[in-house]
């Protein structure tokens, strides 16, 4: 007779495979008092200890924190409340009259996480100028990799509010000129985006997409023309000549119709729009007010629509417009629109990479969370030697991302302020070239290599991560506060490699910045990312030697190719979006990785210059049984230092 003990059959509450996997706040500060609980991302840890000196202990506070009430459950409440609760639209009043003053609602929890971004200063530390002696950019873009994740797309306003934000700064000392009051408007409004009180904080919008157009915006159909006295006139008199907090309204009028606008809710937005003097750009304040009616307002000459419906980002209102008679501001000369949003642009990309790794940090740290309780055929996910190398691979891709978006943030806060002040008392100071036309001219090149490269490649590894939890992962799992839920992270990042500008698009761009004279005396390869690569080579040649000579020979293809012309160059567009980034992200890895010799740093970079390489294979493979590299596995996955430095120590 068989006597083994008689399973209990599994039911809807009894048997379930496994606990809720803790999830570990991305970052955290190890002070004198130091925090016991193991570093869950290694690669954003290695790079605030780059660019950040260790005595701003105030800086890596503020992340520490945020990196806590990103996971705190009333926090990701409110970001499953702006995802289940969708802005929705109102066009008619109660009776049937068009709906001027509140036609878009939106959810509890994009108000809330809005309004807490806003206080946590995620906007308001990259301008906080008595900060003198650490990178503001570094320390604003760290805040918001802790955050995003939780945040159901608010960075999107925010990195929008922080464009407008840096280019109304640098029209602050403009005189109004033929525009009385302009002056006054722009103060307040620069004074509003960079508030840390949700009262009176503002966020902007960025309108300039339109049906012709698309990317191209030489396709604009929207027009701007100066308001005749009469038509101001009138304005007056009807008390239509002031936006919702008293400001004057701008003596422009403009209409048109805007095909793709996101945070439609947005206290203002710039614009593009046709003058006689060609495309311009405008500042429009989103509402007006109402005669006399005191404390009421309504939409500023701004008819809304349609909502769009996204594959993510559904918690963000984003919209068709139709401009009818709205009243803005000139900025800059008529005429150079382009050149004036290119400021919003560079910001806003660098926020469209940097959300996007942010994605796929939170990705790999319930990867490891999961790995670590998931138990399949009597052991753990985390024993699992297959399951170790696949996500070791994923792990030394997102090491790279960090590395390269990163150093995009510090060359921003490098030009932003002193080199003297607040990188040469960093490990950063041999990275981040002192003078400002070099760090300024490598800026405008990595950008567009930045935003086409890793907003693609974290989709990849989101994928990768909802795969790692089978078919949890696949789910739209709110539960909880939605915190294993990446299929929503996996949906919301991939508008990153679409909006503001596609990866052919930024290619081009590329491309333009080669060609232009301005730059590195019309040759920024040779003449400015040449030197800065081999300069870094040049360190440490003795570590990591045949992964230098691997970025050393994509660096002297790079010099052959842009030599060519511009037409071949057009062509080759996405090929030297791959060499700059192997040469850019494998000098960053390879910098690192040098400056203490670190076996996990070491090995990320070595696996991920040789595996990325578009040049023949070093004749020399290196030494190293896979059992070795199993161990090296668990340490860059999972942060085991123990087992990284025992097979290092076998090489």
């Amino acid at each position: 007779m068989h006597d083994a003990k008689r399973e209990k059959p599994s039911s809807a509450t009894h048997g379930f495979f496994q606990q809720m996997p803790i999830v570990a706040p991305a970052y955290t500060y190890r002070s004198h008092h130091a925090d016991p609980s193991p570093v869950d991302d290694l690669a954003l840890n290695r790079v605030l200890n780059l660019y950040l000196p260790p005595e701003c202990s105030e800086v890596y506070t503020s992340i520490h924190n945020l990196a806590r009430r990103a996971l705190h459950p009333q926090v990701l409440q409110l970001s499953v409340d702006a995802e289940l609760h969708q802005p929705t639209l109102n066009l008619l009043n109660t009776f049937g009259e068009s709906n001027r003053v509140d036609p878009l609602w939106v959810s509890e929890g994009w108000r809330h996480l809005k309004a807490t971004g806003q206080e946590e200063g995620l906007l308001a530390v990259a301008y906080e100028r008595h900060n003198q002696t650490w990178n503001r950019r570094v320390h604003q873009f760290a805040l918001n990799h802790v955050w995003a994740s939780s945040a159901a797309m608010t960075g999107c306003p925010l990195s929008m509010s922080d464009g407008a934000a840096k280019l109304l700064h640098a029209h602050l000392e403009d005189p109004d000129g033929d525009q009385p009051g302009r002056n006054r408007v722009l103060r307040e409004s620069y004074r509003r985006l960079i508030s840390r009180h949700p009262t009176e904080a503002w966020t902007s919008g960025q309108w300039m997409t339109e049906r012709r157009g698309g990317s191209d915006v030489r396709g604009t159909e929207t027009v701007a023309r100066r308001m005749t006295s009469e038509e101001l006139s009138q304005d007056t008199t009807l008390g239509r000549d002031c936006d919702a907090h008293g400001l004057p309204l701008g003596p422009w009028r403009i209409d048109g119709f805007k095909w793709f606008s996101s945070a439609t809710d947005s206290d203002m937005t710039l614009l593009l729009a046709q003058t006689s003097r060609g495309l311009s750009l405008f500042y429009l304040p989103t509402r007006r007010g109402v005669g006399d009616q005191a404390n009421q307002s309504e939409l500023n000459g701004i008819g809304i629509q349609r909502l769009k419906n996204k594959l993510g980002t559904k918690s963000l209102p984003t919209a068709e417009l139709e401009l009818r008679g709205a009243r803005g501001w000139l900025i800059g000369e008529e005429g150079h629109g382009v050149k004036e949003i290119a400021t919003v642009l560079n910001i806003t990309r660098l926020y469209a990479a940097s959300s996007s790794v942010a994605g796929w940090g939170r990705g790999l740290a319930i990867c490891r969370a999961y790995s670590q309780i998931r138990e399949t055929k009597g052991r753990l996910l985390r024993d699992n030697r297959l399951h170790l190398r696949w996500m070791a691979e994923e792990t030394v891709k997102y090491w790279a991302a960090t590395q390269l978006t990163f150093f995009g943030v510090a060359l921003l806060g490098t030009i932003e302020q002193d080199w003297g002040l607040m990188v040469q008392n960093t490990q950063s100071a041999q990275l981040i070239p002192q003078e400002t036309a070099s760090a300024a001219a490598l800026l405008r090149l990595i950008t567009p290599v930045i935003k086409a490269t890793e907003s693609v490649n974290a989709v990849h590894g989101l994928r990768a991560c909802m795969e790692c939890l089978g078919g949890v992962g696949y789910c739209e799992n709110n539960e909880n506060g939605g915190l294993l839920n990446i299929a929503k992270i996996f949906r919301d990042t991939t508008v990153n490699g679409i909006w503001e500008g596609t990866v052919n698009v930024l290619a081009e761009d590329v491309v333009r910045v080669i060609t232009d004279a301005r730059l590195g005396q019309g040759d920024v390869i040779g003449r400015v990312l040449g030197p800065w690569a081999r300069r870094l080579l040049a360190l440490g040649n003795h570590t990591l030697g045949e992964e230098g000579s691997i970025i050393a020979q994509h660096l002297d293809c790079l010099a052959v190719v842009a030599g060519g012309t511009k037409e071949e160059l057009l062509y080759r567009g996405r090929e030297l979006l791959q060499y700059l980034e192997v040469v850019i992200s494998g000098s960053l890895l390879r910098y690192d990785a040098v400056q203490d010799g670190n076996p996990i740093a070491q090995e990320v970079a070595s696996r991920w210059i040789r595996r990325n390489s578009l040049v023949p294979k070093p004749t020399s493979p290196r030494i190293q049984g896979w059992s070795e590299e199993s161990a090296m596995d668990r340490g860059i996955f999972l942060g085991s230092m123990t087992a990284a430095q025992s097979a290092r120590s076998k090489l």
